[in-house]
């Protein structure tokens, strides 16, 4: 139960965390500081996938339930990653953008 209960708070910690960084995405201005707030907001969405899939290994002990977990798991540990390297490297330009456009 204490699991489950963890697993909820990450799935509704990262989907507060995907709005805010969409909600930035589309109020910023500046091209690169859009496709940095488009990366982080894949790297919460990848979490919350990665968090529904191992909750759902909780809810749904079957194999079905595990093979949808790992199903789950994989593409959100994919999708971090891919995310995650995304936002580090626009990360780096952010600031000579900004200094550019002043």
């Amino acid at each position: 139960m204490l699991l489950n209960l963890i697993f909820v708070s990450f799935i509704v910690v990262s989907l507060v965390f995907y709005f805010y960084f969409k909600t930035k995405q589309f109020r910023a201005t500046l091209p690169i500081r859009k496709k940095w707030y488009t990366a982080k907001a894949g790297v919460a969405l990848g979490v919350f996938i990665i968090a529904f899939g191992l909750n759902a290994t909780i809810i749904y002990p079957t194999l079905v339930g595990y093979g949808v977990a790992a199903v789950f798991f994989i593409l959100g540990i994919g999708m971090s990653v891919n995310h995650f390297k995304r936002a580090r490297h626009e990360g780096q330009y952010i600031q000579e953008e900004y200094e550019l456009n002043k």
